[in-house]
Formats: structure tokens, C-alpha cells, sequence
């Protein structure tokens, strides 16, 4: 029997190193080669670049600007993402299935078409400048530049901030605030004194989440910035701008932004591990009907903040049945846009859902051979390979984007513009959320179930192939399923990589924009969200509209 668990031990090894190796290849190599380009020249060591970088006014600049962005969208979405989940978790909204389901295809959208979203509304020639402008005379501030980005960002993050507050909230036991008010602690007190502390933890773990995203993202502030350059549109800008290129510089600041996102990444487990509180709700909050003004306040505020996160998909919907030239909407409806999208663009709407399956597919067997082999057979190697695999969330997409980019681009790899390097960026960066989802599912499933298996005579894997996998899988596919909706729709570490045979949806939406089609990318835009809102569908089928964030 010693044999047997000894083999079946060592199986699992080598199966999770092989797993870690081709993640080892695709993620730590490309990195390694990142920060050693940025410091290492054929003569020698090289840190001029980073000088330059700090001594620099204009960088700096943007460096202050990454930060004020950041820090302003974080703070506002804190509060508003807060209040949403705690008005939507003790009160009865009506229409609360509906506003879910808005707000989760909200938050499976891009920033970046948010932005485009908004410039079609509040643009120089947007439906609402427009309007104001001939029925009032009033010229709207507009959309560009910080505040713009702001808005973008909070709009988005208060989604996803309530999201997993929400599933906070959904372990806090209803006997604190009974006790509390037995005590005397009525109203925000009891909030402030009971609720925020136990969910803290997630609040400080979901704002610096926020906070980083914020602080590298590109897309948004590269449509709507208008000459307000953070880091990201700077690395960007030095690694393909079209008037200057200076990949050191590039490869610099990708590093610099590496550090100080592990930084924030570290800052953010540590609060984690130290403000852990443990909760088991046996008496859930009893959602309550809201009376008099507290009813119309909560509505009107639930319902305003869902309109805002859901109103670019309408926008976007709308404008892709109307007549277009250019960037110049014009009376009347018309099918041309998708008419074009479909006989120019085909073959990225194609490779988009190709590249998503293929990457979904590698990302679930991946995740359940290193959830399995540390869960249930678990080593120093196993250990290693489930700590570094949640390293690509500290790591932006540009960044990632460059890096891959200076590891095969040369001898003896020439990966670069190929699918399978499309795919490894997918894979890479959606692989940590469905090796934690895969592990919080195993825990979950007994071994003593496993052991029944063996002991009628099935081996370790036929038990695993017939008993295990299929009560995984149930568990892992809607994990999976919200992985192949953030990978079609990447977009900034895919911006770097693709050539024009691996073209995929988001970067024809993006370049579309670019170049002032807007029909053409809000119709590529409805299809990638409508495909988006079709999986979602499939996920809520799946997950019987229960499956929760958590952190």
C-alpha cells in the first residue's frame, strides 16, 4: 500500500513540475528577462535609464499623475462600492436578480470601452454635448483628461468593489447586530463599530487591487487622457510609440512599475494574513423592507449607480445600428457596421473565440494539476508552484506585454506575433483566479470519498478521472467560464504582442477607435459584450445564480 501512495506521490510531482515549467517558461523567463535587459548592456551593467528616469520632470510627472489617479478612484470607489453592497445586503431592492445581473456584465467589461463609451456621450460630438450645447447653449466640461479618467475608473471599480464586499457581508452573522443594539449601538455606530472591522479585510484587499489596476491600466487613459500621461500610456508610448522609440527606457520604467506592484501586492497579503476574521454565519442578515425616505434614498442610489455601470453597453448597442461616417453619427439606423465588422474583421471575431478555448482549456488542466497535487499530495515542489502562480496578479498587462516581447524575440525563441504567445498571455494571466477557485473547491470535497473509491478496487487515477474530477469540475467551470470572458476581452498585454495575423477583437476595437471608425468598433464591441453576456449565462446556469466573489 506504501508503494502505491509513494508512486501515485511521485506521479503528481511530475506533473505539477511540468505544469510549473511551462509557466516557469512563459511567465518567471520572460520577466527574468525583463529586469536583466533593463540593467545589462553587451558591455556591462547599465542603470542609466533609471537615472534618467527619476531625474526626469516629465516622467515624474506621470509617476504623480499614476498616483492621483489611483488614489482618487480608489478612495470614491471605497464609498460608493461600500454603500452599494451594505444598502443591497440589508434591504429589499427591487429588481436586486436584475441589478446582479447588470452589474456582473458590467464588470466582465473592459475599462477601456467604458472610456470609449463616454466619449461617445460626453465627447466633443457626443449625444449629450450635442444636446445641451443646441437646446441650452451650455458647453459640457467634457470627458478628456484626469477627471475623465477618474470617472471612467470609479464607475467600473465600485462594481467590482461591491461585488466582493457583497460576499463579505454574506458571512457576517446577524447576531453581532443584535447584540450590538441590545448594547445600545444604533445606526452608523453599529456599522462603524461592528460591520466595517469584519469586512475590513476585504476592503483593504479589494482598494489596493483597485489601486494597482488603476495605476497601470492603458486603454482608458490613452482614449480619454488626452496628453494626461500616466504609466501606462508611458511605457506604451516609449516601446511602440510611433515618433520615438526607446525600448531600454521602456524596459526601465516596465520594471520600476514590476517593483512597486509586487510592493503593493506584498503590502496587500499581509493585511490579508494579519486581519483574518473568522466567521461562520449560522443566522445571516434578514434583509429588511426600507420605509419613507430611507426607501427612496436607497433605490434612487442602487439604481443611479447601476445605470452608470451598465449605460456604456447601451450606448455602445445603440450606436452600432446607427448610419456612421467616420467618427460622425448620422440619422437613421443601418446595419453597415456590423456588415463591416463582419466581412473585414471576420477572422479576428474567429481567433478571438479560438485563442479563448484553447487558453481555457490549458488554464483548467493546469490550475487542477497544481490545486490536486498541493491539496492532496502536497510537497515542498507543490508548495512553490501554488505560491508563484498568483504572481501574474501583481504583474500589468504592459508590462507582461514588453517582457514577452524581449524573451522571444530573439534567439533561440521566435515567439513573437504568434498565437501560441496570444494564448500564453492568456493562460498566464487568468490562471491564478482558477487555481484559487480550484483549490477552495477541493478543500471542500472529502478524502474519505476518495479512499471509498480505492478500497473498492479503483486505482488513484481511475478514482481521480471518475470520482474526483467530475465533483471538481462543477466547482472549477464557473471559474473558468469568467476566465474565458477576461481573456477575450484583454487588452493591454495583447497590444503588445499581436501581429495582423493575430489580430484579436479588443485590439480591432481599439484600433478602430484609434482611427475614428466608431460604427465599426461599436459593432465589434456589441458582438464581444453580447458573447460576454452569453457566457455569463451559461455561468449563472451552471452556478444555479449563487457563485460569489471572494478575495
Amino acid at each position: 500500500m506504501r508503494m502505491k501512495f509513494t508512486r501515485d506521490h511521485f506521479a503528481w510531482n511530475v506533473l505539477t513540475l511540468t505544469s510549473f515549467s511551462i509557466f516557469a517558461f512563459f511567465f518567471l523567463f520572460p520577466l527574468f528577462r525583463l529586469i536583466f535587459g533593463s540593467i545589462w548592456t553587451g558591455s556591462g551593467f547599465n542603470l542609466e535609464p533609471f537615472k534618467r528616469f527619476f531625474a526626469t520632470k516629465y516622467y515624474m510627472q506621470a509617476v504623480i499623475n499614476s498616483f492621483k489617479v489611483s488614489t482618487v478612484t480608489t478612495i470614491i470607489a471605497i464609498c460608493t462600492g461600500t454603500a452599494f453592497a451594505m444598502i443591497m445586503r440589508y434591504y429589499k431592492i427591487k429588481g436586486k436578480k436584475l441589478v446582479d445581473i447588470l452589474l456582473l456584465v458590467s464588470t466582465i467589461t473592459p475599462p477601456f470601452l467604458g472610456g470609449y463609451s463616454w466619449i461617445l456621450l460626453f465627447g466633443r460630438v457626443g449625444w449629450a454635448t450635442k444636446f445641451f450645447n443646441n437646446l441650452f447653449g451650455v458647453t459640457l466640461p467634457g470627458i478628456y483628461g484626469f477627471w475623465g479618467i477618474v470617472f471612467t475608473f470609479v464607475c467600473h471599480s465600485t462594481m467590482t468593489m461591491y461585488m466582493y464586499i457583497s460576499g463579505a457581508l454574506k458571512n457576517v452573522d446577524s447576531t453581532l447586530n443584535e447584540a450590538a443594539e441590545n448594547l445600545g449601538c444604533f445606526g452608523l455606530r453599529r456599522i462603524i463599530k461592528i460591520i466595517i472591522p469584519l469586512i475590513l479585510p476585504t476592503v483593504l484587499s479589494t482598494a489596493l487591487l483597485t489601486f494597482m489596476h488603476c495605476f497601470v491600466d492603458y486603454g482608458t487613459a490613452a482614449l480619454i487622457g488626452e496628453g494626461y500621461n500616466v504609466m501606462g500610456t508611458l511605457i506604451y508610448t516609449a516601446f511602440l510609440g510611433e515618433v520615438s522609440r526607446d525600448a531600454t527606457m521602456a524596459a526601465a520604467m516596465a520594471s520600476i512599475t514590476l517593483i512597486f506592484t509586487t510592493l503593493l501586492f506584498v503590502i496587500q497579503r499581509w493585511i490579508a494574513s494579519r486581519r483574518v476574521v473568522e466567521m461562520n454565519s449560522l443566522h445571516p442578515i434578514e434583509q429588511k423592507k426600507p420605509k419613507g425616505l430611507v426607501a427612496v434614498a436607497a433605490h434612487f442610489y442602487i439604481y443611479l449607480m447601476t445605470l452608470l455601470a451598465v449605460l456604456p453597453i447601451f450606448i455602445v448597442a445603440y450606436n452600432s445600428f446607427q448610419k456612421v461616417s467616420g467618427f460622425l453619427f448620422l440619422p437613421g439606423y443601418s446595419l453597415d457596421s456590423y456588415r463591416i465588422a463582419f466581412q473585414r474583421l471576420g477572422s479576428s471575431i474567429q481567433r478571438t473565440y479560438a485563442y479563448g478555448l484553447v487558453a481555457i482549456v490549458i488554464i483548467v488542466i493546469i490550475a487542477v494539476i497544481i490545486s490536486y497535487a498541493n491539496v492532496r499530495h502536497s510537497s515542498a515542489l507543490t508548495k512553490t508552484a501554488d505560491t508563484l502562480t498568483v504572481f501574474p496578479l501583481v504583474v500589468p498587462g504592459t508590462v507582461l506585454g514588453i517582457a514577452m516581447v524581449l524573451a522571444f524575440n530573439g534567439a533561440p525563441f521566435y515567439l513573437n506575433g504568434t498565437a501560441a504567445l496570444v494564448i500564453a498571455v492568456w493562460v498566464i494571466r487568468r490562471l491564478p483566479y482558477t487555481i484559487r477557485s480550484t483549490t477552495g473547491v477541493l478543500h471542500n470535497i472529502s478524502v474519505s470519498v476518495e479512499e471509498a473509491a480505492q478500497s473498492l478496487g479503483a486505482n488513484p487515477f481511475r478514482t481521480f478521472v471518475r470520482v474526483t474530477f467530475p465533483m471538481l469540475f462543477s466547482g472549477v467551470l464557473p471559474g473558468a467560464l469568467l476566465s474565458f470572458i477576461s481573456s477575450i476581452t484583454e487588452l493591454s498585454a495583447s497590444l503588445m504582442i499581436y501581429n495582423f495575423r493575430t489580430v484579436t477583437m479588443s485590439i480591432k476595437i481599439y484600433t478602430e477607435i484609434c482611427k475614428g471608425n466608431f460604427g465599426v468598433a461599436s459593432a465589434m464591441s456589441t458582438i464581444l459584450l453580447m458573447s460576454a453576456v452569453v457566457v455569463l449565462g451559461i455561468l449563472f446556469k451552471v452556478s444555479k445564480g449563487n457563485y460569489e466573489f471572494t478575495l
